[in-house]
């Protein structure tokens, strides 16, 4: 098996379908062969509550097994990771405390490679093809953790008015990042919530067309009643409707990722 390559999906304006994209690429790969490792980063446990239902995920976080927990302690990552029902697709639980890991962060020896610590054990092993981090919709040192701990960039964006608000900081953000992870690398920004009959989202698309240096995946997610029916069954909607609209654009999306990760 090849190098794991961790991508982190990431932007810090919330409603952006951030945990969305991530869970629903990270089950395409997973249907398309490769072995994956999801990395739930965000006390509000979208990405856990993807796969499993809510009195579990609950479950999962008041424990002791997730992340919350294993970077508090700086452990090796490998024991927290809980198998979904899935072939091929693996994750690491969240935890509500998240919301206090900043200030844990503060006092910790290399604070900013705690995550990529935790990750090193399981990346050396080579188990996994693609590690998906899901970060937060913040703008501080946990993300930053989460970037370092990553070699790609996946930025969402909701094709909406106010979905173009604060990326000029997020790109200022990770080229701080690039700083001291010098080989993190952004992949591109993927539109999401796209409603064609809007034109904001031919607006949306001129100014990212102006933004320098940044791919946008020509995969784009346009709304779908499917991906709100997937996420009250806790399911990633590649898997709860394959013949969905939006299924189909989520398993292109995710094949542009794995092209451009080669």
């Amino acid at each position: 098996m090849g190098k794991t390559v961790t991508i982190c999906f990431t932007n810090n304006k919330g409603g952006s379908g951030k945990s969305t994209t991530c869970s629903n690429v990270g089950a395409a790969m997973a249907q398309a062969g490769k072995r994956v490792l999801l990395v739930d980063g965000d006390m509000q446990l979208n990405l856990s509550l993807s796969f499993f239902e809510e009195e579990q995920v609950l479950e999962m976080a008041a424990g002791e097994k997730n992340l919350y927990h294993a970077i508090g302690k700086q452990d090796d990552l490998t024991d927290y990771i809980v198998s979904t029902k899935y072939e091929n697709l693996d994750l690491i639980p969240s935890s509500t405390l998240m919301s206090s890991i900043e200030y844990e962060l503060f006092t910790k020896w290399q604070r900013e490679f705690i995550l990529k610590k935790g990750l090193q054990k399981i990346k050396e092993a080579g188990t996994y093809d693609y590690i998906l981090i899901d970060a937060p919709p913040t703008l501080g040192g946990w993300v930053m953790n989460i970037l370092c701990a990553s070699d790609r960039v996946v930025v969402p964006v909701e094709a909406s008015p106010w979905g173009m608000f604060g990326l000029a900081n997020m790109f200022e953000f990770l080229a701080q990042v690039q700083q001291i992870a010098g080989d993190l690398k952004v992949l591109g920004i993927a539109l999401t919530k796209v409603d064609m009959r809007k034109s904001y989202f031919k607006q949306t698309m001129e100014l990212l067309q102006e933004m320098e240096d940044i791919h946008v995946f020509s995969s784009f997610i346009r709304v779908d009643s499917a991906i709100e029916w997937s996420q009250d069954s806790s399911a990633p909607v590649v898997a709860y409707k394959k013949s969905s609209r939006s299924a189909k654009e989520y398993i292109a999306l995710a094949e542009e990722v794995m092209t451009l990760c080669r």
